[in-house]
């Protein structure tokens, strides 16, 4: 059986496999961790992560396309880190942290930069994760 880790906040179990591959997606992304830093408090609209907008704020490491933005966010979707937020008309434009998002930043803020930077190993694993996306029922 895998490894669970467990989120004290709200009492969450994730299965170990799942925060690794969750880890390994952010530090892979053109994302810095101050994105998440202020996802914490308050949901951030797709608008001030694009552009040079979203190097200044320190949100990402290059200037990004809103659809290379919203491509990034999609994937962190797909991890469990980040969720849609919702307003009364439906989805909107903005993101937030998943209670899992909560848990990776808190382990990946204590690494200091050397430790939070991806291996050619981490790329390539993300990519052919990213490319299969296995469907819910073929198991983890």
């Amino acid at each position: 059986m895998a490894s669970v880790e467990l989120d004290h906040a709200i009492g969450l179990r994730y299965p170990r496999r799942s925060l690794r591959r969750a880890e390994r997606a952010l530090r892979c992304s053109p994302f810095r961790l101050a994105l998440l830093a202020d996802m914490r408090s308050h949901s951030i609209c797709i608008r001030q992560v694009c552009g040079q907008g979203g190097v200044k704020s320190g949100y990402s490491d290059r200037v990004l396309a809103e659809l290379q933005a919203d491509n990034e966010m999609m994937w962190l979707i797909a991890v469990g880190l980040l969720r849609r937020e919702v307003d009364g008309q439906g989805l909107t434009d903005s993101f937030r942290l998943t209670p899992m998002g909560r848990q990776v930043f808190q382990s990946l803020s204590q690494l200091n930069p050397s430790q939070y930077r991806p291996t050619l190993v981490d790329h390539l694993y993300n990519a052919w994760c990213r490319w299969i996306r296995w469907p819910a029922w073929v198991g983890s």
